[in-house]
């Protein structure tokens, strides 16, 4: 049986999944997390260890899941790392890839396709749904800005409006850290402010509006 850890902070989108991960062939479900935070704790329980995570990305105020994907792909003899949401930018699919993520599918993928993911997933495969993999492959041959993971997390999150104190708490880094980075964004999409930085973000489609 291959072991399943769900990661998504709705109750009613875990339930789900438990449900349908559970009616699957050669699919467990062994735990839920709320958030990133959460999971590392199940995760630093569990023995055996889950084979699979299948996490979220945008969970509220908790630990978020490319936050968490970094870390649990660092761990010894890590479990794979499934990315199961809604969100489908540029920013979203590259911050999950680098930070270690095996695969990248969208909710809204049949059972049968998120099923043969997960298995995919277990043997060390690499799973990207169609629009993810077409969107990869648009940017390569687009030659727009390119931001590294982290770049890309604290332009979003300059977009939310957050200020270099709430970023820093955020993303557990010094603020210090924070300013170096927005000095890298801006003077790779040319801009010299937030605003202009957010507005180019928006434009070259690194970020999603909203």
């Amino acid at each position: 049986m291959i072991r399943v850890l769900i990661v998504d902070d709705h109750p009613v989108v875990r339930r789900g999944l438990r449900a349908m991960v559970d009616d699957l062939p050669e699919l467990t479900a062994v735990g839920e997390a709320a958030d990133g935070a959460a999971a590392l704790a199940l995760l630093s329980d569990a023995h055996p260890a889950p084979d699979v995570v299948l996490m979220d990305l945008q969970m509220g105020a908790g630990m978020h899941g490319v936050e968490a994907t970094r870390r649990i792909t660092a761990l010894p003899d890590p479990p794979a790392v499934l990315i199961l949401t809604t969100y489908s930018t540029d920013a979203d699919i590259l911050a999950a890839v680098e930070a270690g993520a095996t695969g990248y599918l969208l909710k809204d993928a049949p059972p049968e396709d998120v099923a043969e993911a997960v298995r995919a997933a277990a043997r060390g495969e690499t799973v990207l749904a169609p629009p993810v993999a077409a969107r990869l492959l648009g940017r390569v041959r687009s030659g727009r800005p390119t931001l590294s993971p982290r770049e890309t997390e604290i332009l979003g999150l300059l977009a939310e409006g957050l200020a270099n104190r709430q970023i820093s708490k955020r993303l557990f880094i010094s603020e210090a850290t924070v300013k170096t980075h927005l000095v890298h964004v801006y003077d790779k999409l040319g801009v010299d402010s937030r605003t202009a930085a957010i507005a180019a973000g928006l434009a070259a489609g690194l970020i999603r509006a909203g």
